[in-house]
């Protein structure tokens, strides 16, 4: 059980239950005296009755005062049992979630891809939460559970082992109960924990998507899939309360039949005259108290099974491959493809595709929706691994690099711009780890942003709502270009910032992108051509595959895909609604 439950409830670190278990046993042990006290005390009443006499009390009065001081060792023994079992749960659950955290974000962007990011958050709050109450809540009354009766049962055997054996001969009954429950809860506790999964998925998607689902009148009943999600979650509830319920109610009752066998052998030996009522009463005191801990052990263990899902759970993200490599990047920032191919199922989106970006100059991609452009700049930037091929930077293969290294040689301007909730100073800052307040406001300058944040009510310090919801396009964009300004990365990966701005906006984003790609290495997914008729070099692209690429002039006399797309894009530019 060690292997198979403490580890996985403790995510690979079983240690972590050292100090909890070891002080929780010395709390018990020390609250076994006040047991021994009470039996002496009805031993000392009980002979001085039963030989028609009153009871020694100088005795009882040095018992009660023993007592009352041992109260005090009692709470002296429950203080580090408190800290270690509830304020070391808190710390190490919450050390374990930031551990996760820097685990996700050392993982490749394509295991994002397969998961749902309501799975990610259901792990790192519900299944941490359940770890938590298991550590700090469980592990200690389980051990309690068991330490307290195996106590009691050695100081009975000493007084009468017959009955002390009568009191525990059911446990084993007990013990099997459990065992013949573990496959039925497991599978139970699977489809359960799925069924929780999924609703935290539904209402995730529920809430980033409420602007459709309002638009279209999908709200309350007709939105079928999330109130599926919860009847489905609603139903496992039930199913696995009312399967493992009478488990639990049959175990509860083979442990107390313990206390029923010890009460008639206990008749029985009185009558025949082989056991004094003292140690009965005894025997009884101590019955009436052992049971309860034991009933509660076994409660949390069913409770304790099924936290270990979510400890399976998390080990199982933990023991994720990481990206791979540790040399450091090259002072070159050229970028070469070599015959690379990918994709993100069993189609691929990038063809045997061979390029090479050279070190400051400005390469476009461009080509139809869908053509793989931003797929080519993930790959670049190795947010994934080619399935064949190279991606070499400055000569080297990226595979073997540093992935944190690589990331300071390059800055990212996505046309999906996501801002933190968090002040407009701190948005730019991240760029750069130790930023001063005065180079933030100078990338801002750069980035033609300065003005409106000044205008914004608390200026740099005004809070920004997630993803940046209070902000324009145009003003998010301009902002995460002060961050890559910020960041000073020679190599620039810019998916065109000014696709689906206003005018007045595009102009001002335009500026900043040129203060941007100054002097660097630059690779820009170009939708509107006019942007990059400029450009070093332009790559046409179609269906995962480079099907052209050279300057703008050269491009148009070749009278390929390029410059059908420049002449669609010319001819739109004068259509306009009309109407009846």
């Amino acid at each position: 059980m060690k292997d198979s439950l403490f580890r996985t409830v403790t995510i690979g670190h079983p240690e972590k239950l050292r100090k909890s278990v070891f002080y929780t046993i010395v709390s018990y042990l020390v609250n076994v005296v006040p047991f021994g006290i009470s039996i002496e005390v009805a031993r000392t009443v009980f002979t001085a009755w039963s030989a028609g006499g009153a009871p020694d009390m100088a005795k009882l009065w040095g018992l009660s005062a023993f007592l009352l001081v041992w109260m005090l060792v009692m709470f002296a023994a429950e203080v580090p049992a408190y800290r270690a079992c509830y304020w070391d749960a808190y710390e190490a659950s919450a050390q374990g979630r930031a551990e996760l955290a820097e685990k996700l974000r050392r993982l490749p962007l394509g295991y994002f891809a397969r998961r749902d990011p309501g799975d990610l958050v259901n792990m790192i709050m519900g299944d941490f939460l359940l770890l938590e109450t298991a550590i700090s809540h469980q592990v200690p009354q389980m051990v309690g559970g068991l330490v307290l009766p195996a106590i009691a049962f050695v100081g009975l055997c000493f007084w009468n082992p017959l009955m002390a054996v009568a009191m525990f001969v059911s446990l084993p009954a007990a013990a099997l109960v459990l065992a013949l429950s573990t496959r039925l809860q497991n599978r139970l506790s699977q489809k359960h924990m799925r069924a929780k999964i999924d609703a935290g998925n539904r209402i995730q998607e529920y809430m980033n998507g409420i602007r459709v689902i309002k638009a279209y009148n999908l709200t309350g009943g007709r939105f079928a899939r999330l109130e599926s999600a919860f009847r489905s979650f609603m139903k496992e509830s039930i199913r696995i309360e009312a399967a493992m319920g009478p488990f639990a109610m049959l175990a509860i009752s083979m442990i107390r039949l313990g206390l029923t066998l010890m009460i008639v052998l206990g008749v029985h030996l009185m009558i025949g005259g082989t056991l004094d009522p003292v140690t009965f009463v005894g025997f009884l005191i101590v019955g009436t108290r052992v049971y309860d801990p034991l009933t509660a052990a076994l409660l949390n263990f069913f409770v304790f099974r099924y936290s270990t899902l979510a400890g399976r759970r998390i080990l199982s993200l933990m023991e994720e491959p990481e990206m791979t490599g540790g040399g450091d990047a090259p002072d070159r920032h050229d970028i070469e493809l070599k015959n690379v191919t990918f994709g993100y199922g069993d189609e691929p989106v990038l063809r045997d595709v061979s390029l090479t970006f050279p070190q400051g100059r400005l390469t476009a991609l461009v080509g139809p929706s869908g053509c793989g452009k931003t797929t080519l700049m993930k790959v670049m930037a190795r947010f994934y691994d080619p399935q064949s091929g190279t991606v070499l930077f400055g000569g080297a293969d990226e595979h073997g690099l540093d992935p944190e290294k690589l990331m300071r040689r390059i800055s990212f301007v996505f046309q999906d711009v996501y801002l933190f909730r968090d002040t407009v100073r701190n948005n730019i800052a991240f760029g750069r780890e130790g930023a001063t307040e005065a180079e933030v406001e100078e990338a801002a300058k750069r980035a033609c942003a300065h003005d409106f944040i000044l205008r914004l009510p608390q200026g740099y310090d005004t809070m920004v709502g997630e993803g940046g919801s209070t902000l324009s396009g145009g003003e998010k964009q301009r902002i995460s270009i002060a961050r890559a300004l910020l960041k000073d990365a020679p190599v620039v990966l810019l998916d065109e910032a000014t696709a689906s701005l206003d005018p007045e906006n595009e102009v001002e984003v335009q500026r900043a992108v040129n203060a941007l790609v100054e002097g660097r290495t630059v690779v820009v997914i170009a939708h509107k051509l006019r942007t990059v008729e400029n450009a070093d070099n332009i790559v046409v692209m179609e269906a995962g595959r480079v099907v052209d690429q050279g300057r703008h002039a050269e491009l148009l006399e070749r009278g390929g895909l390029y410059a059908r797309l420049w002449t669609l894009q010319n001819e739109s530019v004068g259509w306009s609604l009309t109407g009846d």
